[in-house]
């Protein structure tokens, strides 16, 4: 819950004589917990950590109105860990988002900045990593291979956010390479809507990232150390829906993600991927749930199947995954919450050497892994 510290009353420049109004507010969530893993390399292991569910991250936003339903607005977000410490994001002061921008209440807004992109603003919010009250970091999709948990966000973006008109709300991102010679070079580009009618709401988004990460580009839109993949050409198809049946929640999401020359998958080429132009897919499908007992105690759920294409020295393989997650939250007030949390995952790797790996939590030496998850969250 954000909280209004300081309320700036700013003098008179317009001939109305009216007084534009400033408002800065501090905000943020922290988030601890103590987590099991049934198999790390081959071993059990107990570990406090922070995120499990939500990044602990906080802060700032504002907006000075100028008039004629304009403003001006700007936020700063840092990520950091609760239980070092240490900022997150590759050491960022502020690693979530960073930007500022005009906005008009009739028109939208646009912003310049680190920013989300549109398949994190409009089809995210339907998967289990989005779900509210909840909040999931733990159940990414394998690799977060379509960015629905924000493995990375995007560095030099100019983004269009509409307005709601009838429920509708729709907008796009662009995001420079900023090198001289080289304007496609970890360049990235997205767009997305969204439709709320009643119970329902239906949300499609795409992006296309070239060269995302590049080695030779550090100041392009995805950072080298927050990409997932190496790869020429990265694209993400997603759609979704919710539907509300009083104090229940029930929803789909689908997406798709389309890998050319693929070289490296999380830094590693460990597993001999092919390096000549052959490119790999994940096709995820995800069932998601929530159902509130009572006003404090709410309980959420997912499944998801992935169906992947890759190649390797030894051919092309079609692994796949399932993963089943369960998840109860108890509110002991408005800004402060515990929760417990159990994940599933099974891979059958159709030789391609991949093993179970839940959300980044450590690969397993299977084809299955097991984590549990107990914490809390609170708010400010």
């Amino acid at each position: 819950m954000k909280k209004t510290f300081a309320i700036a009353v700013l003098a008179t420049g317009c001939a109305s004589g009216a007084y534009a109004q400033s408002s800065v507010s501090l905000y943020g969530i922290i988030d601890s917990g103590l987590i099991y893993t049934n198999n790390q390399g081959g071993a059990a292991n107990w570990q406090l950590a922070s995120g499990d569910v939500t990044g602990s991250h906080w802060g700032i936003a504002g907006h000075e109105n100028l008039g004629g339903g304009n403003s001006a607005i700007f936020q700063l977000e840092n990520g950091f860990s609760a239980t070092n410490g240490t900022l997150r994001q590759g050491g960022r002061e502020f690693g979530f988002q960073s930007y500022a921008g005009l906005s008009n209440t009739r028109y939208g807004a646009v912003t310049f900045g680190r920013q989300y992109d549109s398949v994190v603003d409009y089809v995210a919010p339907l998967s289990f990593t989005g779900i509210r009250p909840g909040g999931n970091n733990l159940s990414a999709h394998p690799f977060d291979n379509d960015n629905l948990n924000n493995s990375f966000r995007v560095n030099n973006a100019v983004k269009y956010t509409s307005a709601s008109w009838n429920g509708i709300r729709f907008g796009g991102l662009y995001s420079f390479s900023d090198e001289a010679g080289g304007f496609a070079d970890n360049r990235l580009y997205s767009f997305g809507a969204s439709w709320d009618h009643g119970p329902l709401r239906v949300a499609a988004a795409y992006l296309q990232a070239n060269n995302p990460g590049s080695a030779s580009n550090a100041g392009g839109a995805i950072t080298l150390t927050e990409r997932t993949f190496i790869a020429a050409l990265q694209r993400i198809y997603g759609a979704g829906a919710n539907y509300d049946w009083g104090a229940a929640r029930l929803g789909f999401v689908w997406t798709r993600t389309q890998l050319d020359g693929l070289a490296t998958i999380n830094g590693s080429n460990g597993l001999g991927l092919a390096e000549n132009g052959s490119g790999a897919d994940f096709d995820n499908y995800e069932i998601n749930g929530s159902y509130r007992l009572t006003p404090a105690l709410v309980l959420n759920g997912e499944y998801t199947f992935t169906q992947a294409s890759l190649s390797n020295g030894s051919g092309t393989h079609h692994p796949s995954w399932n993963e089943v997650s369960l998840q109860t939250d108890y509110f002991l007030s408005k800004r402060t919450d515990v929760y417990l949390q159990a994940s599933y995952q099974h891979i059958a790797s159709d030789g391609s050497g991949l093993t179970a790996d839940i959300s980044g939590q450590g690969l397993s030496s299977s084809d299955q892994q097991v984590i549990v998850a107990a914490g809390m969250r609170h708010r400010f």
